[in-house]
């Protein structure tokens, strides 16, 4: 995610990073490299001109010239311009009324119905909601299909009327149908076009007047950058939507449309969907990406997902094996799913501050498990409680079963060892120990 954007705003802080003396010809500089890596991430000129001037009047007002760090200085007022720019605030859906009804719109292939989905899923195992799926999109036969799968897959009911091509018809009948069977959210799917025309307008036009959306979402594919920005205007002009939605911001973005669409539109960014999984799906907090954009991570974001993880319960049982010395390969591959559930690996390592720019030319495979999970899955019951009865013949069978080297099974147990060495140590005194000496070495 932005790892382009990142690079190049990395090369225009750097001339000030260094020993040399600063001067207003050094800011401007820096400032003219900052705008160029905007661009090159197709943000709106407008929007990138106005952006550096206000950054300039912002770090001379400080004094950046004077202070002791103008580097960190200057980075910490792009950081702080950047989430204004995104729209400063994290911003929810309106779910006060029942049943709440979110209308999504947006054109033919932004990702509306997978996000449809995405959404019913997130309301649903996150905030407790009963949502009902509603296709309206009557053009596409495919898009009822896709909607009725999507439906089984998080297992949320789809509502759709065969044989009728009045989505205004479907989208009132739906909420009817809601309110007499408990529904308190209802996801409106509708129709895209593969560009903007009149009666695409005039239909979600309609559709928006019969329901009285509590939520209006645009959705927009933010792989087409200014493109998006300029589908956005559109839709606000006609719609006046309450919300924009980024799909597909796991592919080869170059962030334009995440930092120009709120100036250019001044509605927020709700929701960015971060992969093709259901739960791919995050509420989009302004000061988290513009942090993400500079290449600082995420940590608040890595701690949330692995809060979803975790289990109290679970917990309390690891601790009593690790303190009895039976930690075994069975919990150890209970860690691995649990960290597999957390989202993509690229994802999360984007998350960790300095490691997305240390890994960035490292390709993180979503399968970087595969090889642990055959290796243990190739061992016995006996062989995964008590990984010391692992000989030389038993590692050989192992290899073989798993389609992998004894040298490969002979890593994993190392690895292993040490983690579970690592584990009773924190667990002990140890632990105690060694945040001391971190202590010590600040």
């Amino acid at each position: 995610m932005f790892d382009n954007l990142t690079d190049k705003l990395d090369k225009a802080f750097h001339v000030l990073k260094g020993h040399g003396s600063i001067t207003e010809v050094n800011v401007a500089e820096t400032l003219k490299e900052v705008r160029r890596a905007l661009l090159d991430a197709d943000v709106n000129f407008k929007t990138a001109k106005e952006f550096t001037n206000q950054v300039k009047e912002k770090a001379l007002g400080q004094n950046v010239l004077t202070t002791l760090q103008p580097g960190q200085l200057m980075v910490k007022i792009v950081k702080d311009e950047l989430t204004e720019l995104m729209g400063g605030e994290t911003v929810g859906i309106d779910l006060s009324s029942s049943p709440s009804v979110i209308l999504m719109s947006g054109l033919q292939g932004s990702g509306k119905t997978t996000f449809s989905g995405k959404l019913a899923n997130y309301l649903k195992s996150k905030k407790s909601r009963k949502p009902l799926l509603v296709a309206c999109d009557v053009y596409r036969p495919a898009a009822i299909n896709q909607l009725h799968v999507v439906g089984d897959q998080i297992g949320v009911e789809v509502y759709s009327e065969e044989g009728n091509m009045d989505p205004v018809a479907i989208a009132t009948n739906a909420i009817a149908h809601a309110k007499k069977n408990g529904f308190n959210v209802v996801i409106v799917d509708t129709a895209g076009r593969l560009a903007v025309d009149e009666e695409m307008m005039t239909e979600i036009a309609n559709i928006h007047a019969a329901v009285k959306p509590n939520e209006t979402l645009f959705v927009v594919d933010s792989m087409t950058g200014q493109d998006a920005v300029n589908t956005a205007k559109a839709f606000n002009d006609r719609l006046n939507f309450e919300g924009v939605v980024l799909t597909k911001l796991d592919g080869d973005t170059r962030g334009g449309a995440a930092i120009s669409i709120k100036s250019v539109v001044d509605k927020p960014i709700k929701f960015i969907g971060t992969g093709e999984k259901m739960d791919a799906i995050d509420v989009f907090h302004p000061a988290r990406m513009a942090d993400r954009i500079l290449g600082m991570g995420d940590v608040v974001s890595l701690v949330e997902r692995a809060q979803e993880q975790y289990d109290e319960e679970e917990a309390r049982k690891l601790q009593k094996k690790i303190a009895k010395n039976q930690f075994g390969f069975d919990d150890f591959m209970k860690q691995i799913q649990q960290v597999k559930k957390m989202g993509s690996m690229k994802d999360l390592v984007g998350m960790i501050p300095g490691a997305g720019k240390a890994l960035k030319d490292v390709d993180i495979d979503d399968d970087a498990f595969k090889g642990i999970e055959a290796i243990i899955n190739s061992m016995t019951p006996d062989e995964r409680s008590t990984p010391a009865i692992i000989n030389g013949s038993r590692k050989k069978r192992i290899a073989k079963g798993s389609g992998t080297s004894v040298q490969e099974v002979n890593q994993l147990l190392k690895q292993f060892n040490q983690m579970a060495k690592m584990m009773k140590m924190m667990q002990g005194g140890g632990g105690r120990k060694m945040m001391q000496m971190m202590n010590r070495m600040r």
